[in-house]
């Protein structure tokens, strides 16, 4: 499956362009990160590729139909949108959080019967988090909550997940765990478009990067050569040196002025 966006654009008021011309192409099992500044459009870009904006000038494409073309629940069996936190008004158990990821395919008066519930227990089980299924999604941890919101993307029948700033609010080691299931799923097959303000992610997890900048994708590639200091000084107007570790591993730091 392939998801592609060519020269997109979108505005929320003709005074207010924020993509002005973005093109992508989100391969099976890739992993692409989206990096870029506050306020230049990274989740907005998000909700263009998953259909739920209408573009203003452009295309978004899967595999070889426009998105717009595919209904709601049709797109939902395709893509899923995980949002970068969510707080559900009841005191669902995680079974019954990731059950919703079924939605698409039960109709509007629809009923879970036991293949759904199986499909969910897969998903959960696919993340790791089995040992939880009963327990309140309100009540178990952040990084907990997004393994449970990758399964429900798992449980639409997505093959594309399209993420927003999934660990911003995680611990390191909770960060790598979410990221390492999302590395195991690529290599699965499944492809991952997730927004980030860490390019060191991007340089251990992704197969691709994009700098969105003044709405536009001129900056993508391989991370390894896309991520230079000079990308990072133009992307985030700040300066930055790139050094390697014994291990060959890079890793971005910000330069320290008057030091």
């Amino acid at each position: 499956m392939k998801l592609a966006a060519t020269a997109v654009a979108f505005a929320y008021s003709p005074e207010q362009e924020v993509l002005r011309s973005v093109s992508l192409l989100l391969g099976s099992g890739q992993v692409m990160f989206i990096l870029g500044a506050n306020g230049t459009g990274k989740t907005t870009l998000l909700e263009c590729l998953s259909g739920l904006r209408a573009i203003l000038r452009g295309s978004v494409m899967l595999d070889s139909v426009e998105i717009h073309q595919l209904s709601p629940p049709i797109r939902a069996r395709h893509i899923g949108l995980v949002p970068q936190l969510h707080e559900p008004v009841f005191e669902f158990t995680v079974e019954q959080a990731v059950l919703m990821g079924r939605a698409p395919h039960l109709g509007l008066f629809g009923r879970p019967g036991p293949a759904d519930f199986r499909v969910v227990g897969e998903a959960i089980e696919s993340v790791g988090i089995a040992h939880l299924s009963t327990r309140p999604y309100t009540k178990i941890s952040g990084g907990e909550r997004q393994l449970a919101l990758i399964a429900r993307g798992l449980a639409q029948g997505a093959r594309c997940l399209l993420m927003d700033e999934p660990v911003a609010h995680l611990d390191p080691h909770h960060q790598h765990e979410v990221l390492s299931i999302v590395r195991r799923l690529a290599d699965q097959g499944f492809s991952f478009a997730i927004t980030s303000h860490l390019p060191n992610h991007a340089l251990l997890y992704a197969d691709w990067a994009m700098f969105l900048i003044d709405g536009m994708s001129e900056l993508q590639g391989p991370p390894a050569t896309t991520i230079t200091e000079e990308s990072l000084r133009i992307a985030y107007q700040m300066d930055f040196e790139i050094v390697e570790g014994q291990s060959g591993t890079r890793a971005v730091l910000p330069r320290m002025l008057n030091r």
